[in-house]
């Protein structure tokens, strides 16, 4: 640790899950971005511009120590920043309080206490995971997104390497996007979304460092680029932002598991599914996590 480290003890809530946290960041098995070590997380990010570290070490019971290397901040960004990554912002205990009792969605609630949605480092590093993982499996989206880090984003001396910036996404040729596995179409889609956050009519910074983003101010401008559709636009506000109201019913998984959880003979459409996650307004979302954490035979993954 140096002079200029930033470190910080934040003091975690009693149903905190911390492994949820970890599976997150250990996504990528070559961990070109991200590193987990037992109990500790190694990001590489991009601080207010600046190539940066953040480890994360939840070895104490109750806490999460924090470091931040290579950029200037003060301890109260820093705690900021762990609030958004690890869903320490996001109002879990009304969904409990509202629906405990609901004879579908109340046991899968009591199932998985105190889940809360880890967020991505950046808004931008949410959405082009967003982009990147239409209509593919999380293992090919995670190989394509190891590429695309590798290729355009910034080193670290120790090796790992900070998700590109939007203008080292612009600075892309399409047929550098391509050869990170990108389709044509998605390629060009987060061509326009850098372009969007450069031009300033997609401030995701901006929206992130207000209190209480204004999620449908967020998702009206992502739906004017087109490529963006309904569920990124969900999936970013999720990931991006802990906004937990966005409708998945689109998704794939979700469905699958709704379908496990009514005992449905083949997983339900998108119009049964967004039908009955409505219901569970204002935390649709949250309500789609609970289903991806849904105990099953095949081994936990992120979505």
């Amino acid at each position: 640790m140096t002079e200029s480290d930033t470190t910080l003890t934040l003091v975690l809530p009693a149903d905190f899950r911390h492994a949820d946290v970890l599976r997150f960041y250990a996504r990528d098995r070559e961990q070109v971005a991200e590193r987990v070590l037992d109990l500790r997380i190694e990001k590489a990010l991009h601080w207010q511009g600046q190539p940066a570290q953040l480890q994360l070490d939840f070895n104490t019971p109750g806490q999460a120590q924090a470091t931040l290397q290579g950029a200037d901040s003060t301890p109260a960004q820093l705690e900021q920043q762990l609030r958004s990554m690890l869903g320490l912002k996001q109002d879990i205990d009304s969904l409990h309080t509202a629906h405990s009792k609901h004879p579908e969605i109340g046991p899968l609630l009591a199932q998985t206490p105190g889940l809360r949605m880890p967020q991505s480092g950046s808004p931008f590093e949410a959405a082009c995971w967003a982009v990147i993982g239409q209509m593919i499996s999380v293992e090919a989206a995670i190989s394509v997104r190891r590429k695309l880090i590798r290729h355009l984003g910034t080193p670290l001396a120790n090796g790992m390497i900070c998700h590109p910036l939007p203008d080292q996404l612009l600075a892309a040729s399409p047929e550098q996007l391509r050869s990170c596995g990108l389709s044509a179409s998605k390629a060009t889609t987060l061509t326009r979304l850098a372009g969007a956050v450069e031009s300033g009519a997609l401030p995701l910074d901006h929206w992130a460092a207000q209190p209480q983003p204004p999620a449908d101010e967020i998702s009206a401008a992502l739906n004017q680029i087109k490529g963006i559709g309904p569920w990124t636009q969900s999936y970013i506000l999720l990931r991006g932002y802990g906004a937990l109201d966005g409708s998945l019913h689109g998704d794939v998984v979700v469905r699958k598991r709704l379908g496990s959880l009514l005992n449905l003979p083949e997983p339900p459409d998108q119009a049964f599914t967004q039908k009955w996650l409505s219901q569970f307004a204002p935390w649709r979302a949250l309500v789609a996590a609970h289903l991806w954490a849904m105990p099953t035979d095949s081994a936990a993954k992120d979505y």
